[in-house]
């Protein structure tokens, strides 16, 4: 389904002395399918847009369209349980979000809360632990026996299991070391391109945000400051400095090749292995001649 944003604006602790602006003037677009990285440094207010993605927050002005469902400033809505189904969040550390007993009824927990037959929740369970490279063996056991990453994907396979058509992750590698948080990423970009969910990343990483979307959302003090694809975006270092973020690796990589050569490449390095390409054709060039 498509997400449609429209002059979202919203206000924590209204008609206080605490209220506090957090977003104002949002207008976006995710199409359905897309996978959309939404960046910005801390206090942008990238964690207070994705609550609204599922009616965890709603908006003090303006609307969103979820698919079928409209989340407008003023009025209430009786569907949300629906959108929630729809619409899977992965937080920072889903991990902390385990409570049963063991990782089949901790997995089976959602699809049973929206109406699912036990048995089918079940057999969904033993699916999703299988999709996020967990063996069967673990079913019957305490979530909080296993490994940290072991705890974090049998979360992650509570998510998949309400077979949500947009996956809303917000810094899902938090904590993990380079290997697992490798491990993790490309796990969700081949579940989004299998089962052609509509993936919104709300990260740190400039890397995974290259690596990963096809489009970004730059967030900065509580509005969009930039919309594109990570090729057009990265290529503007002065813009992405002066909203205080950082470049991928690659292109710092790049950007100290070409002063080295006194050349400049044609398209940005947005990833190592468009790094080996450019540098390859390069020398290849260079043998020509």
């Amino acid at each position: 389904m498509d997400i449609k944003i429209k002059d979202v604006e919203h206000r924590y602790q209204i008609k206080t002395p605490f209220e506090r602006l957090a977003l104002y003037d949002i207008n976006a677009v995710i199409k359905e399918g897309s996978y959309v990285a939404v960046i910005g440094h801390t206090g942008s207010g990238k964690s207070t847009l994705l609550q609204h993605l599922n009616g965890l927050l709603r908006p003090t002005k303006g609307q969103l369209e979820l698919g079928s469902t409209t989340l407008e400033a003023g009025k209430k809505n009786k569907d949300l349980k629906a959108l929630r189904k729809k619409v899977g969040i992965v937080f920072q550390f889903p991990e902390h979000q385990l409570f049963e007993e063991t990782v089949l009824k901790d997995i089976s927990f959602g699809p049973i809360n929206f109406g699912v037959k036990k048995e089918v929740a079940e057999r969904k369970a033993k699916e999703m632990l299988q999709l996020v490279g967990l063996p069967d063996e673990i079913l019957d056991r305490s979530p909080f026996e296993l490994s940290g990453g072991q705890m974090r994907r049998v979360a992650i396979a509570g998510v998949l299991a309400m077979e949500p058509e947009v996956l809303v992750l917000d810094e899902p590698t938090a904590g993990l070391d380079p290997r697992g948080r490798q491990e993790i990423m490309d796990m969700f970009y081949e579940l989004h391109q299998r089962g052609n969910l509509t993936t919104v990343l709300v990260t740190h990483s400039m890397e995974d945000a290259a690596r990963y979307a096809d489009e970004m959302i730059v967030m900065h003090k509580g509005t969009i400051k930039a919309t594109g694809s990570p090729r057009d975006l990265f290529a503007n270092d002065e813009e992405m400095a002066e909203m205080g973020l950082d470049l991928p690796e690659t292109i710092k990589f790049q950007r100290r090749l070409e002063a080295s050569l006194g050349m400049t490449f044609k398209e940005p390095m947005l990833t190592l292995q468009d790094a080996a390409a450019e540098i390859k054709a390069l020398f290849q060039e260079e043998k020509d001649q």
